[in-house]
């Protein structure tokens, strides 16, 4: 089941990443997908711009359009012993190398403990019938780019793709997306200065997965006992017929 519900997950983040670099999204110049399931454990999706990486993360990437990504180098800064590396991949737009990067977690609650994620702080527990989600995000690392060709229009985002029904969320009405996704926008420029943005949902105790599972098993059940009946009234059928014919 994780096998799959990993293959189901890197479909769905490199079909964003290629569609992020058209024109039928919002473009963003720096990304974040969590995709949480209910024991803690996740898979963190960041797309970003090297420039971007630089001067909010710390990463030390050369930002020159025409420089080869080092792909080593963005895998040992994401490698941590809370987070393992899975696929690095990337892209170009506005001039600029995007960086998309898988990354396996086995406890969220950790995530903030190391330097890719130490901007913010994660809460996750069970609160009454409910699961509870928090993470609040801090100051940037604020490290000089230089011009790298920003506009002041760029903007960061910051998703979460939950695993049962939400019950409460705060990023508004308009930013929640169908498949349980919730969606917080920042600009860039108000990220660089550290601007908080708290995520915060609610969502309940028995995952999606498991109810769809169990209607799918509730309604394969529900055939075969159809079916048997059928079988049963035909046999049946059979019988009275053989018992009411004349005998020669």
């Amino acid at each position: 089941m994780r096998t799959f519900r990993a293959g189901v997950l890197a479909v769905v983040a490199m079909a964003a990443a290629s569609c992020s670099t058209g024109s039928l999204f919002r473009q963003y110049e720096y990304e974040e997908d969590v995709y949480l399931s209910l024991d803690g454990t996740a898979t963190v999706y960041v797309n970003g711009s090297v420039p971007a990486l630089n001067a909010l993360r710390g990463a030390t990437l050369d930002v020159s359009p025409s420089a080869r990504l080092d792909r080593d180098a963005v895998r040992r800064f994401y490698t941590t012993p809370v987070t393992r590396v899975t696929q690095v991949s990337q892209s170009r737009r506005a001039g600029r190398r995007f960086v998309h990067v898988r990354i396996d977690v086995d406890d969220v609650r950790r995530l903030g403990a190391v330097a890719p994620f130490q901007w913010s702080r994660y809460d996750f527990r069970r609160q009454d019938d409910l699961y509870l989600y928090q993470q609040t995000i801090g100051a940037a690392v604020g490290k000089d780019v230089g011009n790298v060709g920003w506009s002041g229009t760029e903007v960061v985002a910051f998703r979460l793709h939950l695993p049962s029904k939400i019950a409460y969320h705060n990023a508004g009405i308009e930013n929640f997306k169908r498949g349980n996704i919730l969606v917080w926008e920042q600009p860039l420029a108000d990220r660089l200065k550290g601007e908080p943005l708290v995520l915060d949902a609610r969502m309940q105790s028995q995952s999606i997965l498991y109810r769809t599972l169990t209607l799918f098993g509730l309604t394969a059940l529900a055939v075969a006992l159809t079916f048997a009946a059928v079988i049963v009234l035909v046999l049946r059928g059979g019988k009275k017929k053989g018992a009411g014919a004349p005998n020669h």
